[in-house]
């Protein structure tokens, strides 16, 4: 894979829209993940029967808080979509599939209506690269003597 993948990208300026909600979601989550340890961080994984919550509430939250912000500010975004779409597979898995098992799709998809919306998001972040309001397309303008 060339290195300019991951920071190239001729998506569209509404792309930035985009990065604006993923990247704000995942960086206000990391962070209350800390703030409210007990509600939505290592109190919530003890209760869901996750393994070593001490450990992976803050891990936890300081991924989503760390690579929502190189998603807001557009850099290297591909490669930050990658362990968000991670933590979301585990979230999903975790949380979403026992609701479904146990009341069934329409109340699962209530539950994972967020979730969802999510994994677009980073998928198509991964896919679509940060766009021109980013600073990958500013350090990229830069290496090739042109301004953005």
């Amino acid at each position: 894979m060339k290195s300019a993948f991951l920071s190239e990208s001729t998506a569209p300026l509404a792309t930035f829209l985009i990065r604006l909600m993923v990247g704000g979601v995942f960086l206000s989550e990391g962070i209350q993940k800390f703030l409210y340890a007990d509600l939505v961080g290592s109190g919530r994984f003890a209760k869901i029967g996750l393994p070593w919550p001490l450990v992976l509430g803050p891990l936890v939250g300081g991924t989503e808080a760390l690579f929502g912000t190189l998603i807001l500010l557009g850099i290297i975004t591909r490669l930050a979509t990658l362990p968000l779409l991670v933590v979301m597979g585990v979230a999903l898995t975790t949380t979403k599939i026992p609701i479904l098992l146990s009341q069934g799709f329409w109340f699962m998809a209530h539950a994972a209506r967020t979730d969802y919306a999510m994994v677009m998001g980073l998928l198509f972040l991964l896919i679509s690269g940060a766009g021109s309001w980013s600073l990958d397309a500013k350090i990229n303008g830069a290496k090739k003597g042109r301004t953005v």
